[in-house]
């Protein structure tokens, strides 16, 4: 999970590039990117400036589809295709330094709704095997009797109508999901789970967790977050490249161990810092808000980063940091920080570690948005308790105690995280974080600057020339 959300570059500068592939016939093009559909749009919204986003492995065909966006459509088209975070959301900031007043977003997406661009999703027609399909379907599951809800990667959803006549004959419980592009911030239909962008009713007396929830797509990201956020179902998944079928066997309780173990972590933390990971979708700036409020009461330090994708090389150079919240979308949030110097964590985590007031209950969210007031997962923080009256606890990780309330809110003189300091002899007073604290305390701190120690010298000319071999090498020095 790692790689799909974060990376080093290594992998960009060892791939090998082959021929280029040759580009898709009209007719193909036409229907795969869903040409008609997308033109309309941009006509009937009156758009003068478009941005089309593409993921890696569509920018092949990202010229072509322009080309014939312009002339169908009369608008100026432009391409991303460097993502600012990942390749699933919709990036607004890109277009919008572009000018544009809408985006199509081609290829996978999470379907996190935005709040600044009309936005239209292509997911793009990947071929899928329906007959295939339906027979590992009856392989797994031989009862025709079963309560079966049937989700698909949205690259596959335009099959998804010709598998449900050829199963529901068969099946008489078997329920199929319908892709939801709007909103789903807002409560869901009765009688209906709208999540991830799916919608589809539940009609067993136990709710969700007496169906079997069978997957069309490849092991990911969205299959991982199903199958935590619904981790009282069984799982199957019908993998298309392979033609293969199966019972998903990872091991949840064992995930959700982990995923419970960096709540400890979290609990044990002083500084934390928030990472940015989307600037797209809705509600994202108020749960940056909530969280620094969170971690306030909490008595935890907390710093806003900015840093792109994030890699353990980045994340690395944050030492006074002890743990990492990652803010994102559904399916990125859950980063698999193993290779990283500090745990990174989830909101809903974070939130399990800081407030008193919430508890496990085997429910696990990887929106954002059902922790803000006002979703149904929302859980109002407790009054502060005084420090004399505060409960210990004993870590778990450290065997240390540790006051797991919420604590009183500082002293207004100061902002939470500016203090007063003499510097040298001159008893001058000076404003410094607590980050700035801590660069002091390091023995190294970068490059030096020794201003009025280093003495001055005129320009000269430097060496020519590439790190492994400058254009003096192997002369003799006179």
């Amino acid at each position: 999970m790692a790689t799909a959300f974060s990376s080093d570059g290594e992998a960009a500068l060892r791939r090998e590039l082959g021929p280029a592939a040759a580009p898709a016939q009209r007719e193909d093009l036409d229907s795969y990117y869903e040409m008609g559909r997308a033109a309309a749009f941009v006509r009937g919204g009156g758009f003068r400036k478009v941005a089309l986003q593409f993921p890696d492995e569509l920018l092949a065909d990202a010229a072509a589809v322009a080309a014939r966006m312009e002339a169908a459509t009369g608008a100026e088209v432009y391409v991303l295709g460097d993502t600012t975070y990942g390749s699933c959301c919709v990036d607004e900031v890109a277009a919008e330094h572009a000018g544009a007043e809408a985006v199509l977003h081609y290829g996978p997406a999470c379907l996190s709704p935005c709040g600044k661009l009309p936005v239209l999703h292509i997911f793009g027609r990947q071929p899928l095997d329906i007959g295939r399909c339906a027979e590992a379907f009856r392989e797994l599951y031989p009862d025709r009797q079963s309560r079966v809800v049937v989700l698909s990667d949205v690259v596959y959803a335009h099959a998804m109508g010709e598998l449900e006549q050829q199963l529901c004959p068969e099946y008489p419980n078997i329920v199929f999901s319908r892709v939801v592009c709007r909103d789903s911030a807002g409560p869901a239909p009765p009688g209906k789970v709208q999540q991830f962008g799916r919608q589809f009713p539940v009609e067993a007396h136990g709710g969700l967790q007496d169906c079997a929830v069978f997957y069309v797509g490849a092991e990911g990201l969205a299959l991982t977050s199903f199958m935590l956020t619904w981790n009282r179902c069984p799982f199957s998944s019908f993998d298309p490249s392979t033609g293969c079928g199966r019972h998903e066997t990872l091991n949840v309780n064992r995930a959700l161990m982990r995923r419970l173990y960096l709540v400890e972590r979290a609990r044990d933390a002083r500084v934390v810092g928030i990472l940015v990971g989307t600037l797209g979708v809705v509600g994202y700036l108020d749960v940056l808000q909530h969280l620094r409020e969170l971690l306030r009461q909490a008595g935890k330090r907390s710093y806003t980063l900015a840093v792109g994708k994030p890699n353990p090389a980045k994340l690395a150079n944050f030492l006074e940091v002890d743990i990492f919240v990652l803010v994102a979308c559904a399916q990125n949030s859950l980063l698999d920080s193993s290779d990283f110097y500090r745990p990174v964590v989830t909101p809903y985590e974070l939130e399990l570690a800081c407030n008193p007031a919430r508890e496990w209950t085997g429910i696990y969210f990887t929106d954002f948005r059902e922790l803000l007031p006002g979703a149904s997962a929302h859980v109002e923080l407790p009054p502060a308790v005084p420090a004399a009256e505060a409960v210990p606890d004993v870590s778990l990780i450290t065997g240390e105690m540790r006051a797991v309330h919420l604590c009183d809110p500082p002293a207004p003189q100061l902002p939470p995280s500016v203090a007063l300091a003499c510097r040298d002899q001159t008893q001058a007073l000076v404003e410094i974080s607590p980050a700035a604290s801590f660069l002091e305390s390091r023995s190294w701190r970068g490059l030096e600057q020794q201003l009025g120690q280093t003495p001055v010298s005129k320009a000269v000319q430097g060496r020519r020339g590439i790190a492994i071999a400058y254009e003096d090498e192997g002369r003799e020095q006179p």
